[in-house]
């Protein structure tokens, strides 16, 4: 008899000019395309690129057939290139060990940021139009990013500079203990504040998607 085939299950956020296609068991493992297809192959093509991530956080990478669990319109954010809306799973509760589990993730995340940002050249090679930030405004731009993602979580930091590395790891933990503590689904800010499992995908992808632009654009 065979075993059940695992189900991994994804969601599409759909823009008029992107697509998002995101897990919603890996958190931060979102890839983006012109089409709803596109993205979900882009989403499995990197799959070895995301389980450098969970290894490094100490998990088993064996994510499944993707399953499309929901779909969403996407928004001006989306097409402009990130995933931008709350979905019904992120309004679910949440306990500690899953909780824990995502932050885990993200540090995984933020540790090869740093090693990744270290090892590659000052320059790197221009995209196809002769654009793109260099490695040393990669970094200042993941950091200036975190802090506005932080305010969404009820976390905020005076502006410090990307070489600062006692005010980053003080963000960071404040950020990392705040999405480690089991969530009923709600936002964590009156207003516009971010439900736990939104922030966590966000700021995660938003590493990660940085890891990887300057991976390829090594010269």
């Amino acid at each position: 008899m065979r075993g059940k085939m695992s189900i991994h299950a994804i969601y599409l956020e759909v823009g008029e000019k992107k697509t998002f296609a995101c897990s919603l068991q890996w958190p931060g493992w979102c890839r983006s395309a012109k089409t709803e297809t596109e993205a979900v192959q882009a989403l499995v093509d990197t799959a070895p690129r995301y389980r450098s991530i969970a290894q490094r956080a100490g998990f088993t990478f064996e994510p499944g057939t993707p399953a499309i669990v929901e779909r969403v319109p996407g928004d001006a954010t989306t097409s402009f290139g990130a995933p931008a809306i709350i979905v019904a799973a992120d309004r679910q509760p949440s306990d500690a060990a899953t909780a824990e589990r995502g932050v885990a993730l993200l540090r995984a995340a933020w540790e090869i940021m740093d090693e990744v940002s270290a090892a590659a050249q000052p320059t790197l090679r221009k995209g196809p139009r002769g654009g793109g930030r260099e490695r040393d405004e990669i970094t200042r731009h993941v950091i200036e990013v975190e802090r506005v993602y932080a305010h969404k979580i009820g976390v905020r930091q005076k502006p410090f500079t990307s070489d600062d590395l006692i005010a980053r790891s003080a963000l960071h933990e404040e950020i990392a203990d705040v999405l480690s503590k089991p969530s009923d689904g709600s936002a964590l800010t009156a207003g516009n504040g971010w439900p736990a499992a939104y922030a966590l995908r966000r700021i995660t992808w938003h590493v990660i998607d940085h890891i990887w632009e300057i991976e390829d654009r090594q010269l």
